[in-house]
């Protein structure tokens, strides 16, 4: 059998990828992890007296602690499994990448296994995420130096 008949041969008995209902899930799901973001960010303005400015960090915080304990509990699997890159996309799938990668390691140890798996991910995120802001403060620096742009 040559190349071209078994692409043909795999093109009619694969099944078709259901694209609409995969964009339809994941958007759900996506909005879904939104919408609980914002009622957590209202509870900290309401409760706290956060601002709307203010209440970003312990909301993304609280996001990533609801999706690490999910993934500890097994359930945050079932929401990506229905949701697919609606899960994955928002902050909570980081959460979840990280325990995963210890859960699935712990048997190594804490050391060897769950931590230096866990950070394998998380390592390249943080580095990129501090190195960035670096740059960006610098950059902001610079101009403000110059007159470009006001503090």
């Amino acid at each position: 059998m040559n190349e071209n008949k078994y692409a043909k041969l795999e093109q009619q008995t694969s099944p078709k990828t259901p694209y609409l209902r995969n964009i339809v899930t994941a958007f759900i799901t996506g909005g879904t992890i939104c919408l609980i973001g914002q009622f957590v960010s209202l509870f900290y303005m309401t409760y706290f007296d956060f601002t709307e400015r203010t209440s970003s960090n312990p909301t993304v915080a609280t996001l990533i602690f609801i999706a690490m304990l999910l993934t500890g509990f097994g359930q945050y699997k079932k929401i990506g499994q229905f949701g697919g890159a609606g899960s994955a996309v928002p902050i909570t799938g980081f959460g979840n990448a990280v325990v995963s990668a210890a859960i699935e390691h712990r048997s190594e140890g804490y050391v060897l296994g769950v931590g230096s798996n866990m950070f394998k991910l998380a390592g390249s995120v943080i580095l990129f995420g501090v190195f960035s802001a670096f740059v960006v403060a610098l950059i902001k620096t610079i101009l403000v130096k110059f007159g470009v742009i006001s503090w």
